[in-house]
């Protein structure tokens, strides 16, 4: 949930916030635990990432990932008060005490909010995520029509933050099996998208009872995505498309 600036004036200037932040060092911790930290803030931290900052800039010891601040690259996703988010785009005001902030569920943790991705990338991967097209290259670019490129939108936008498909029981279940949210979003990208060839292909792949049709529509991924797409609708597109194709 985002404030508009007018909506912000009602909200009291906050002094010291409580965090309840996930803590684990696999080289001197023998589990996890939470550590509690009062932060006094001085008003010029917006989001969560502020936050973060300053409490790093005592404890040197927090890791988490950022970069662009500006919820674009994805790389400060985790888990905010039960739910996934980027911490660079997470209002402080709309936050209730105590802050709990853990890792993105259903991945190994490597470090405190930092989990290892390597999995979500290798499904990712192996929905062929770019344009396959075998005729000889134009001189300028493929060209389509403004409504075959309107059907695009809602797809195009993914930036692998991972927050849709590690909101997904289906794929903290069978991680190895299930493609994802995010994987599926963007098979559906490019089966959807004029200029590509390989939509038998893609469908051929995707025809599993675990890569494609362990989805059963809880519509967590949707609820979770911070750029507001939907994988469940393109799921289930390529669902139908599925059973046209077998009729």
């Amino acid at each position: 949930m985002l404030f508009t600036p007018s909506e912000l004036k009602g909200v009291p200037r906050m002094s010291k916030r409580n965090f309840q932040i996930y803590r684990y060092d696999p080289d001197k911790d023998q589990k996890p635990y939470m550590q509690s930290i009062d932060v006094q803030l001085d008003g010029s931290e917006r989001m969560l990432l502020d936050a973060l900052v300053r409490i790093k800039a005592h404890d040197d010891t927090l890791a988490f990932r950022r970069s662009c601040r500006e919820g674009v690259c994805g790389s400060d996703a985790m888990n905010i008060n039960g739910k996934n988010g980027l911490a660079c785009i997470t209002q402080i005001a709309a936050l209730k005490e105590p802050v709990a902030i853990r890792p993105l569920p259903g991945m190994p943790v490597v470090r405190d909010l930092i989990v290892d991705m390597s999995q979500f990338f290798k499904q990712y991967n192996s929905v062929k995520p770019y344009l396959i097209n075998n005729d000889p290259p134009p001189e300028k670019e493929r060209l389509q029509s403004p409504a075959d490129r309107e059907e695009l939108n809602g797809l195009y936008e993914c930036i692998l933050c991972a927050c849709c498909t590690t909101a997904c029981p289906s794929f903290w279940w069978n991680p190895d099996k299930f493609v994802g949210p995010a994987g599926l979003l963007q098979a559906y990208r490019f089966i959807a998208d004029t200029r590509d060839q390989a939509t038998n292909e893609r469908l051929d792949d995707l025809e599993d009872p675990y890569r494609l049709f362990r989805c059963h529509t809880i519509m967590n991924c949707v609820d979770a995505c911070p750029k507001g797409l939907n994988p469940t609708r393109a799921i289930g597109k390529i669902k139908e498309l599925l059973v046209k194709r077998a009729v």
